[in-house]
């Protein structure tokens, strides 16, 4: 029997365009959450989105026996340098990378430049609301010096009111890809389709998905190239609690994986999460915000019974970023 205790200060950020209203039932910032009729274009949210808010219960706050460093600045001109840097106690894998960000808002250009500590260069240039109000268009380049490896990709996504499509094309030198998705919403019921197709082997893989998404209750369930099913209900209970349910199964698995988690807001600063799956794993998460602006400190608990003599205790503490 194992039991094993992690405890981990962790930081999250707040962005400009995510952060939740605080003590709302409605998301101030995603416009797929707007109720209709109040001015505002109701977007229903992309495919990797769909089912987010029960994804965020499970994952957001829990970060046991990782090291981050984040340290942010910005320009007079408007530059922003993001420099990170992580480590895993467990395995003792670090890495780190150096990010620039500028954005020129008359003509919706964004650049981005990132190089990372395994050598791999990578610069993503998008362009939004310009050819089309709701079309946004990008080019990625990668490229590794130490191998000369280089992939490019070419992103389109638009999205207007009870609709929201992308599409991608992958260079890769093996075998280029075609990755596309659509997502439909009437009222409050809302539908997706996501493809990825390699021209090389002729190889198409399709994925599913169909929900239910009100102002504080969400159902979706999926299907991944017909052998993954899943599904997730998100419910907020009240403006200080948000309960979440997850199932998966897999075709030929007799076994069927089942989580269930919540977030309790003890105050517009602090928050406590909880979650349990069906192996047996508890985890605990505590979160107190700092002051706006300044990463939160978040405490995590882990609790786990599997195979184990040892006990591990683990504290982290992240470092604060720079001030502007």
């Amino acid at each position: 029997m194992e039991e094993k205790v992690g405890i981990v200060m962790l930081q999250e950020e707040k962005t400009e365009t995510g952060v939740q209203a605080e003590n709302k039932d409605v998301c101030a910032a995603c416009e797929h959450h707007a109720p209709e009729g109040h001015g505002t274009m109701v977007v229903p949210p992309a495919y990797s989105d769909l089912g987010k808010d029960a994804k965020d219960i499970f994952t957001k706050g829990y970060g046991y026996g990782v090291m981050k460093l984040d340290i942010k600045t910005k320009s007079h001109n408007g530059v922003e340098f993001i420099t990170s840097g992580s480590n895993n106690t467990d395995t003792g894998k670090s890495g780190a990378h150096l990010e620039t960000k500028y954005k020129v808002n008359n003509l919706g250009l964004s650049f981005n430049q990132k190089w990372t500590s395994d050598n791999t260069l990578t610069v993503d240039v998008t362009m939004e609301d310009q050819l089309a109000t709701g079309l946004k268009l990008g080019l990625d380049a990668l490229f590794v010096p130490s191998t000369g490896k280089r992939n490019g990709k070419v992103k389109s996504a638009y999205k207007r009111n009870h609709m929201n499509l992308g599409c991608n094309l992958d260079f890769d030198k093996a075998a280029p890809t075609v990755h596309a998705a659509a997502v439909l919403a009437f009222s409050s019921l809302i539908g997706g389709c996501q493809m990825a197709y390699e021209t090389k082997s002729k190889m198409a893989k399709y994925n599913w998905a169909l929900g239910y998404q009100g102002s504080d209750f969400h159902v979706h369930a999926h299907v991944n190239d017909g052998s993954e099913f899943g599904a997730s209900i998100y419910q907020k209970v009240n403006r200080n609690l948000e309960a979440a349910v997850n199932l998966a199964w897999t075709a030929g698995s007799n076994n069927t994986r089942f989580g269930i988690g919540t977030k309790y807001h003890l105050h517009k600063d602090s928050s406590l999460s909880a979650k349990v799956n069906n192996s047996g794993v508890v985890g605990l998460g505590y979160t107190r915000t700092l002051r706006p602006g300044l990463p939160t400190d978040i405490l995590n608990v882990v609790f786990s019974r599997i195979n184990s003599k040892s006990n591990h205790l683990k504290l982290t503490p992240d470092a604060l970023p720079m001030q502007e």
